[in-house]
Order: C-alpha cells, then sequence, then structure tokens
C-alpha cells in the first residue's frame, strides 16, 4: 500500500474512530510490522533482551519466535556492546538486524560499536560497504524508574553523522516507520515512547511505509508553530484543544524523524505564524529543542515575530519520587501556560 497524505493528517491523538478503518494497539502495529519484515525477507532477523519472553518486549515481539523460529528471534545475554558489534558485522555482510532494547539506558554500554563503527564504515569505504540494521528501544518516563532507567537519548545521538533517528508518535507511524527503517540502507534508530505503549489508532492492513524526514501537520492554526516528536505531540495536541477556546489556534508538526529533519515544513509553519514552540521527551540543553530553535534562528529569523520558546526536562537527572517526576516532566498545563505567553506578547 502507498503511502497515503491523506489518511495521515486524518490521525487523531484522541479515541480513534472505528469507521475510518481497522484499530489497532500501538504494539500490535510494531507487531505486525516486524511480522511482515521478517516474513518478506529472509535476511531479518530480530534479537534483543526478553523478545522471547511471554510478555513479547510490551507485546511488540509475542509470536515471533514460535512463527519464525529461534534462530531469527532469539533472546541476547547482557553483553550490550558484544551484541551490537554481532549487529554490525551482519548487517555489513547483508544480513538485517532489529536490535530490540526495553530502554535506551543500555544503549549506552553499546556506544563505540553504534557511533565509532556502524555510523561510519560506509564513509570510510566510499560506500561501498552498508549497515542496513535497526536498533530499537522504549524510551520516556516510567513509574518512578529513577535517573538510571528515565533517559531519553535521542539529544546526545542527534550530532553522530551516519545515524537516522525515528520518533513515531501513532500506532500508523510506529508500523510504516519500522518497514521503512528496515528497508532503509542505514543505521536506523528507533525511540518509542513507552507511555504510547497504551493507545490506539488507525492502521491499515499488509505493508506501506512511512517515509524517513518527512514530518505532519496534526492540527493546524495561525497564532504559532508547536514542534516535536513521540508522546510529547499527545500532550501539545491536548495543550491546543484546551487554549481553542481561548480563540488560539496552532500548527503542531509532528516530525516523525529527527534525523533526517524536515526543515522545510517548520520554516513553512514558522513563515505563517511567525511564532515557534519546540517541545521535546528529552533534556532541553544541547538535544532536539536547541537544534529546532536554531534552525528558526539561522533560517526563519526574518518570520520571527518573537523569541524561540522550548519545552523539555531540566538539565538535571530524572528523579525517582513520584512528586518530583510530576515537576521535572512536561504536562498539558505546563504547555498551556507557554501558549498563552507566547500569544500575549
Amino acid at each position: 500500500m502507498p503511502w497515503d497524505e491523506g489518511l495521515i493528517n486524518s490521525l487523531r491523538y484522541d479515541a480513534p474512530d472505528p469507521s475510518e478503518g481497522r484499530i489497532l494497539g500501538y504494539p500490535q502495529a510494531l507487531n505486525e510490522a516486524l511480522l511482515l519484515a521478517l516474513d518478506r525477507d529472509p535476511s531479518v532477523f530480530v534479537l534483543g533482551q526478553g523478545v522471547d519472553d511471554p510478555g513479547g518486549m510490551f507485546g511488540t515481539t509475542k509470536g515471533l519466535p514460535e512463527k519464525f523460529g529461534y534462530d531469527r528471534v532469539f533472546d541476547t545475554p547482557l553483553s550490550e556492546e558484544g551484541m551490537m558489534g554481532v549487529c554490525v558485522g551482519a548487517a555489513m555482510n547483508e544480513m538485517r538486524p532489529i536490535y530490540m532494547h526495553n530502554r535506551p539506558d543500555f544503549l549506552l554500554l553499546a556506544f563505540n560499536q553504534l557511533v565509532t563503527h556502524a555510523a561510519k564504515f560506509t564513509y570510510m569505504d566510499n560506500g561501498q560497504t552498508k549497515v542496513p540494521m535497526v536498533v530499537w528501544s522504549a524510551i520516556g518516563r516510567g513509574w518512578g524508574s529513577g535517573a538510571q532507567h528515565s533517559q531519553a537519548i535521542q539529544g546526545l545521538l542527534l550530532g553522530v553523522p551516519g545515524l537516522k533517528i525515528v520518533m513515531p508518535g501513532t500506532p500508523y507511524d510506529a508500523k510504516g516507520l519500522m518497514l521503512a527503517s528496515v528497508l532503509d540502507p542505514n543505521p536506523v534508530l528507533i525511540f518509542e515512547h513507552r507511555w504510547l505503549m497504551r493507545m490506539e489508532g488507525v492502521v491499515p492492513e499488509g505493508f506501506y511505509t512511512v517515509p524517513l524526514g518527512k514530518g505532519v501537520y496534526r492540527r493546524q492554526g495561525s497564532d504559532l508553530t508547536i514542534v516535536g516528536t513521540s508522546h510529547i505531540l499527545d500532550l501539545a495536541v491536548r495543550a491546543v484543544d484546551r487554549v481553542k477556546k481561548m480563540g488560539i489556534t496552532a500548527d503542531v508538526i509532528d516530525l516523525r524523524t529527527i534525523k533526517p529533519l524536515d526543515e522545510e515544513i517548520v520554516l513553512e509553519s514558522l513563515n505563517k505564524t511567525g511564532k515557534i514552540l519546540v517541545v521535546d521527551t528529552g533534556w532541553v540543553m544541547g538535544g532536539v529543542c536547541a537544534e529546532i530553535c536554531c534552525l528558526a534562528a539561522e533560517k526563519g529569523f526574518h518570520a520571527l515575530k518573537g523569541p524561540v520558546r522550548r519545552i523539555g526536562m531540566p538539565d538535571i537527572p530524572t528523579p525517582a519520587g513520584y512528586t518530583l517526576e510530576q515537576f521535572i516532566y512536561p504536562n498539558v498545563d505546563k504547555i498551556v501556560t507557554v501558549i498563552k505567553e507566547m500569544c500575549e506578547n
């Protein structure tokens, strides 16, 4: 099935309408993508700690070992750098690994293989060697997960040439972007947000892809532009729906991938509204917020009617206590407050 711009633009973050198509949960959409990838291409294999557990990595890998065999869908030892090296070597030899992680914190143990090797080999031999691999992890706030198990590290990897970074926000995109990532000849990182695992949405049957580097409008308005990805876009949409009663409307742009970055859609909207708010699930310093704010200042300065604003996590490690968690993480009320401040000035 080809990419359907009309269907993409009709997606909502609220309860899906069954009349628009088949409704699937977020984990089921990912499970279907993995099933299709494994079924279509014998070079694809899935590995990771717990992929063959009864729960199947939030349900994303459930039933796959039984269907495709434990030589293609298998559990891995607690050796992230070693297993990442296996994936890099396999990808260089025309296999297509999908390496699954419960949390991105564990990817920090494999940065040498990912950053020093996977991202660079194709540049070091003039493109003769490709490294088509997918590294998947579920990011974001847990329930008291604390500083070492709640890290959103997409900002750390944004400056690494040779990597692509995907951050879906709907079940439709989760399936389509996974399939596009498996087909891509480069190493692709997919960061899901664990709170999205509760989401349902319209997901067509069969094989389709969502193009990497192509953002989409989730809401359209005239007073300001809001840009982000993943779970925080759900919060932004709720905030925009709330301020609509006050006569404020906004463009809400879901980038879907932060590398490559869809600069065109951001600047298109900024030229219309003149104000931009960037939201992210990670820290505001030196990450996605900083990069998009720089884009607005560098290439959209002539359109700006006020200072750029950003919402993310403050520059402190994530606390484990419930009360402090409510302080550090963005929420709808915080986004509403900033929107009102921007539109009143």
